[in-house]
């Protein structure tokens, strides 16, 4: 006899010390499963029949092939009965058995009824009529009659064929196979699924149908796959990095040994995780589901969701044997609930393009575009300027994070197709009424509703938004206090409820829709995404860049607009401003040419170049252009600071005369040249030069006479921060304090800088028509 089969015999074949009571079922019987040990190390004379594991310090364990039951001495194995004979046995040993209540009037998805329970008037039991096709009529716990129908058949009638070959759940069906058989120590899983929904029950079995004591479950929670398993001691949880992709085909590999197991998410990284407590084996009694619960109670103490998986599956494995979705006994499925056959399939016969990712609804598929793309098929290339939204669109960008702790400033320029819709959401959690902000369009009024962690508050306009008309809303936040400005409108304010001041926003934000609208708090009203074009957000005083700078998005095109026709040409910016548009030069804008474009009272262009900003800037500056108007009135150029403080200068026409206005920061000084007895508003070109050396200021037109001027205190810099308006700005009145009223209209060309920096002007104006015809 061997030395490892003489040592287990020597200690009674079990080592005391490893023997322990596993998984204790609360049955009447108290059936025990005993875990056994052996010294000694694997090898052809090991006490094991079939399979054996070396643990640890020279400790061996045995365990049994598939389709064969490790026996109570802890080293023979019993051959399993058939699969059908199984089930039989299953459903015989309780009594029970399954109703399908997607045909039944009652509260629960899945009830287990006696059939001998029910009787008639007569005392006699009930005779079941109703017609159920290739079903059998049942009666339901409430003793009415119901069908119970053959998988792959639905209706009240079980009239509808609907074969299915890989499922597709809707969130509230399921399909259940027989319980789980040797794996109770050891299980490998392989999962492929296509998730249309952050949350839902992928895969679920376990030893009592409310789920106390042993179990295992697969899930998704807010994006992320969790594994979770209790051998009847503890509960493991092994949560993936990465959430999963929706509407994509995500692969999925579980490991679980005794108490150890890891997860990997799409050839992602392996995470690992251990379940708590002495026990290491998991009692497979009740039926494997998928999709969702079945018969399955207690979720909300034992899972984070007691929501159905909405999505496709197309491969299951446990260990060796690969499920087949058909009906038993050619396939594994014994019962099912609500699934139909996955649709996937209509969007190959009609790929998407360029990465668009294809979802089904009802009878009908539609691409999802990535940015820069649009189409049936996202087919065509675009060159996104101002961004349009069509209903199925969306923007993520980074969270606001802790910037919106204590304040928040948004500043919002919009055009709405639709008297509802989502603009903007970010909140603090998924499927949570903790902190968050929404903007959003509800029954022709805009409404900004913010949460703090202590209740919603809620900010209305007063009166309705036109439809396919630029509006500009300013929302500001302090603490509790909230404060909405919606065009001409008068200024609304709320407090939040609550003592909280803080608000906390770690998730993405979303523009003009989000995916999943699961996620959103039902305190925002609408479910509907943006439909419309969304030209300018500027959170705390900085613009978002919301194509540019977003993370992902989907189904966004070009809003109809000048800018499209790239007005401004190559490398310069073209800023919408509602229906017109400004130039932005921020490098390359000094040109050789000599340029002659027209202003419409409108339009104007916005230099913001280094090399523009340091001569402006400069105690020495020089200003030559030519100019020809008919206008008695309008600003030419301006420069100023954003925070409306002292320094600025302004140079127009007052009264058909240029005039110069300036502050160095010690009060204003006004240079006009009157000189002659004309106007110079006669539609004939004139020369105008300007300069400032410190306090110092000259103007001269035609090479008449020089005027001067002193400015006041002893102040000698021009301290400004906006770079250079030429032809106007946003606000003329606002920018001026209302010393112009509008832009100049009229033709300019060769504008030159301290002698030696001509700009570029070719590309100026947001007119139809920008050429100066001599």
């Amino acid at each position: 006899m061997s030395e490892y089969r003489l040592t287990a015999m020597a200690i009674a074949v079990f080592l005391t010390v490893a023997v322990t009571v596993v998984c204790e079922t609360q049955t009447a019987e108290k059936n025990l499963q005993f875990e056994a040990a052996f010294q000694g190390r694997c090898a052809i004379d090991s006490p094991c029949q079939q399979l054996c594991y070396e643990l640890h310090d020279g400790i061996i364990e045995c365990d049994c092939k598939t389709g064969f039951t490790l026996h109570e001495d802890g080293y023979t194995c019993t051959k399993n009965d058939s699969v059908t004979d199984k089930i039989k046995e299953f459903e015989r040993d309780i009594g029970l058995t399954f109703i399908d209540s997607n045909d039944i009037d009652s509260e629960d998805s899945v009830r287990f009824v006696k059939p001998s329970g029910l009787t008639s008037t007569t005392g006699k039991p009930a005779k079941c009529t109703r017609q159920c096709g290739e079903g059998a009529c049942v009666f339901d716990s409430h003793g009415k009659q119901a069908c119970r129908c053959p998988f792959g058949k639905t209706g009240s009638n079980c009239q509808t064929t609907n074969p299915i070959r890989y499922p597709r759940f809707n969130g509230l069906g399921w399909l259940a196979f027989p319980p789980l058989r040797g794996a109770y120590k050891h299980v490998q899983i392989s999962l492929e699924f296509r998730p249309e929904s952050w949350d839902g029950i992928l895969f679920l079995a376990g030893e009592r149908d409310d789920l106390v004591g042993d179990f295992m479950a697969i899930l998704l929670h807010n994006g992320f796959l969790e594994f979770r398993f209790d051998c009847g001691s503890g509960l493991g949880v092994v949560k993936s990095e990465e959430t999963v992709v929706l509407n994509e085909w995500n692969t999925l590999s579980v490991y679980r040994h005794r108490w150890d197991a890891w997860i990997q998410l799409n050839q992602g990284k392996r995470i690992a995780g251990r379940s708590k407590g002495l026990f290491s084996r998991i009692t497979f009694r009740e039926p494997v589901f998928i999709g969702g619960s079945g018969n399955t109670s207690g979720l909300s103490e034992r899972l984070p969701t007691d929501r159905g998986f909405v999505g496709c599956v197309r491969l299951l494995q446990a260990n060796d044997h690969r499920y087949d979705f058909g009906e038993a006994p050619a396939g594994d499925t014994v019962k099912s609930r609500g699934v139909e056959e996955c649709s996937t399939d209509r969007c190959t016969r009609s790929p998407c393009q360029h990465g668009g990712k294809c979802v089904t609804s009802n009878k009908t598929s539609l691409c999802l575009c990535p940015l820069g793309y649009t189409g049936d098929l996202c087919e065509t290339i675009l060159d996104l300027q101002v961004p349009s939204f069509n209903g199925s669109s969306y923007l993520r960008h980074p969270a606001l994070g802790d910037t919106a702790l204590s304040w928040l400033n948004l500043d919002i320029s919009f055009k709405t197709q639709s008297s509802d819709g989502l603009i903007l959401y970010e909140g603090y959690q998924k499927y949570g009424t903790a902190d968050f902000i929404s903007i959003y369009m509800i029954g022709g009024y805009l409404e900004f509703a913010y949460n703090l962690g202590t209740g919603t508050a809620f900010l209305r306009s007063t009166k309705p938004i036109t439809l396919d008309e630029w509006h500009r809303v300013w929302i500001s936040r302090t603490g509790r206090l909230a404060v909405m400005h919606m065009d001409n409108q008068p200024q609304v304010q709320a407090m939040s409820p609550g003592a909280f001041t803080q608000l906390s926003l770690p998730l993405s934000m979303y523009i003009g829709g989000i995916p999943d609208f699961g996620v959103v708090p039902p305190d925002v009203k609408t479910r509907a995404s943006f439909k419309g074009c969304i030209q300018k957000i500027v959170v705390n005083e900085k613009q978002l860049r919301i194509v540019q700078g977003a993370l992902s998005g989907a189904n966004i095109a070009n809003c109809p607009h000048p800018c499209v026709a790239k007005p401004c040409g190559t490398g310069v910016q073209c800023i919408p401003v509602f229906d017109k548009y400004k130039c932005v030069c921020d490098k390359h804008c000094n040109s050789t040419e000599s340029d002659q474009v027209s202003f419409d009272g409108s339009s104007f262009v916005h230099y913001t170049s280094a090399e523009i900003q340091k001569r402006i800037t400069d105690e020495h500056l020089d200003i030559n252009m030519r100019f020809r108007t008919t206008a008695l009135s309008g600003l030419i150029l301006w420069t100023g600071r954003s925070d409306r403080s002292a320094d600025f200068l302004a140079l127009g026409l007052q009264d058909g005369r240029i005039e110069v206005a300036f502050d160095l920061g010690s009060g204003e000084t006004v240079l006009r040249y009157n000189t002659t007895g004309l106007p110079i508003n006669d539609g004939h070109w004139h020369r105008m030069k300007f300069t400032r050396d410190e306090r110092l200021s000259a103007l001269t037109i035609d090479n008449g006479t020089k005027m001067f001027t002193i400015s006041n205190g002893k102040l000698k810099q021009l301290n400004t921060n906006t770079g250079l308006y030429f032809g106007g700005t946003e606000d003329v009145e606002k920018s001026t304090g209302k010393r112009y009223r509008k832009g100049f209209v009229g033709c300019v060309s060769d504008l030159v800088l301290n002698t030696d920096y001509r700009v570029k002007l070719s590309w100026t104006t947001g007119g139809t028509e920008n050429v100066c015809i001599s």
